[in-house]
């Protein structure tokens, strides 16, 4: 049976690569999609590269009813809009991906110190499930739930790198040290002067220095699989190019091992995942090995004269780290073969 999806903010970057990956999913139908700058245009004018979808206009959000017949709905709506959308979709009977920050923290508190509102949703804080599949016992959850709380894109990369190393009690939890580099797509599609072509080429620079506001949900998961609060530092950067994240996590050891031990514990807790890749020793991954893909790639470095771990994580930021994680959090809750739709290889140059 073909499941029929709707896209809610289909005209962003988030919502245009739902609808890519979407388009050649083997049991997916896109049947409907909103947008609040481009209702009643043909989706395939606000994105051309997508007119194999001409059948697709843009709705308002005010049209929801017409989505009534959708099996799963994915929010790809801003930052405190998804909280009100969201409670509507489930009474209607949808399972929901959402890909904004709205139910990823479980402290309405925290949400409303790092997201500066009151959260109007606080009762589903606690039953959606954080989506990031490779994490131990996510998946199960997954699968049995309603509402997914879909990861950010810094998050997924760090999270990826220093789980398993936490999930061992291999490195300390005070003074972890998190430097990530983003492609401007993570910015979001609307105008602003920070994200200006002539803002960002042949430039490189630090950004939220001290209060991203993925902080608290990276904290929060690390925290979950270490078993005990965790502090970290993060700064991240803006990169000259389109999209693509790589994150450098450096931790202290509580063990002597050598590097290829280190790496042969990320191969070990990996192995199965199909969409996790371990560089080979002497390699690091880069944002080319993973461009347009849901891969995620990691590498480790040890630093015998400081006695410092790096652990490297790639992936493109609107694939694993928002549309294509959220089609394999929506694969996982219908019983769909997991990477159903999402083994594209990696685009290169």
């Amino acid at each position: 049976m073909t499941i029929r999806v709707g896209i809610f903010g289909a005209s962003g970057y988030t919502g245009g690569e739902l609808v890519r990956l979407l388009a050649r999913h083997p049991e997916v139908k896109v049947a409907f999609v909103t947008s609040e700058r481009h209702a009643g245009r043909p989706l395939a004018e606000v994105f051309p590269h997508l007119g194999v979808l001409p059948e697709l206009t843009c709705h308002p959000l005010t049209d929801m009813t017409l989505s009534s017949e959708c099996d799963v709905a994915f929010c790809a709506l801003p930052h405190l809009t998804s909280m009100d959308a969201v409670p509507e979709l489930l009474q209607r009977g949808m399972r929901v991906v959402d890909l904004s920050a709205d139910f990823r923290l479980q402290d309405a508190g925290l949400f409303q110190q790092w997201y500066g509102a009151p959260h109007r949703a606080s009762e589903l804080l606690r039953e959606a499930v954080y989506g990031l599949p490779e994490l131990q016992q996510q998946r199960e959850r997954i699968r049995s739930a309603r509402l997914i709380a879909n990861p950010g894109c810094y998050p997924t990369s760090i999270l990826l790198a220093l789980a398993p190393l936490l999930r061992e009690q291999a490195i300390e939890l005070d003074g972890m040290v998190i430097d990530s580099k983003s492609g401007v797509s993570g910015a979001g599609r609307s105008v602003a002067q920070g994200s200006l072509f002539c803002e960002v080429s042949e430039g490189f620079r630090a950004y939220k220095v001290t209060g991203h506001r993925h902080i608290p949900e990276i904290e929060q998961e690390l925290g979950r699989v270490a078993g005990r609060p965790v502090c970290i530092r993060f700064t991240p950067h803006l990169l000259p190019q389109s999209r693509g994240i790589l994150s450098t996590c450096y931790v202290r050891p509580r063990c002597a091992l050598t590097e290829s031990q280190w790496r042969d514990m990320l191969i070990d807790c990996y192995r199965d995942e199909p969409f996790v890749r371990v560089v080979p020793a002497g390699q690091f991954p880069s944002t080319h090995q993973v461009r347009g893909s849901n891969y995620a790639a990691l590498g480790v470095a040890l630093d015998e004269r400081t006695g410092w771990l790096m652990v490297l994580s790639a992936i493109d930021n609107l694939v694993k780290g928002a549309a294509g994680q959220a089609v394999q959090n929506m694969n996982l809750m219908l019983g769909v073969e997991e990477s159903a739709g999402l083994e594209q290889v990696p685009l290169f140059p």
